[in-house]
């Protein structure tokens, strides 16, 4: 299992990235990889908790379920796998800090583990895409709307 990280400052209130970040139904519009996304589940202040995912990945098509957990809202939220076709774990976590400048420090971490053995050198191309994508593509939905 790999664990991997990437942070990044954006010019945002950590709430407004929380806001983001926590409205999954959404992702399609700002995530590239993700295709489809479907909630199973919510909690009592109509949060998802249990989401079933479609995105691209490894040059194919893959599906996995995520379990979220609010639990450090609006700090961090975080999530791991309860199924998936190509990963046997999909965990991680987004955290937010407010930085010096009145900006965001977003912090994302991702452990993965697949099911199919692949090259070390593959692998760590197609993580570093993932972690570089939820960053950036984060910091690029964040800054472009309210703040």
């Amino acid at each position: 299992m790999e664990h991997t990280a990437e942070k990044m400052v954006v010019a945002a209130s950590p709430e407004r990235c929380f806001a983001v970040v926590s409205d999954v139904e959404r992702y399609p519009e700002w995530v590239a990889d993700v295709k489809e996304v479907h909630v199973l589940e919510r909690d009592g202040a109509g949060r998802a908790t249990l989401v079933r995912y479609r995105a691209g990945a490894f040059g194919r098509s893959t599906s996995y379920v995520l379990a979220y957990d609010y639990t450090g809202a609006p700090a961090e939220i975080s999530w791991v796998q309860k199924d998936g076709d190509i990963t046997h774990r999909l965990d991680g976590r987004y955290r937010f800090e407010k930085s010096g400048d009145g900006g965001t420090e977003v912090r994302y971490e991702l452990a993965v583990e697949l099911r199919v053995p692949i090259p070390s050198f593959v692998k760590r191309r197609a993580e570093g895409h993932i972690l570089h994508a939820a960053v950036r593509d984060l910091r690029a939905r964040v800054e472009s709307g309210p703040r």
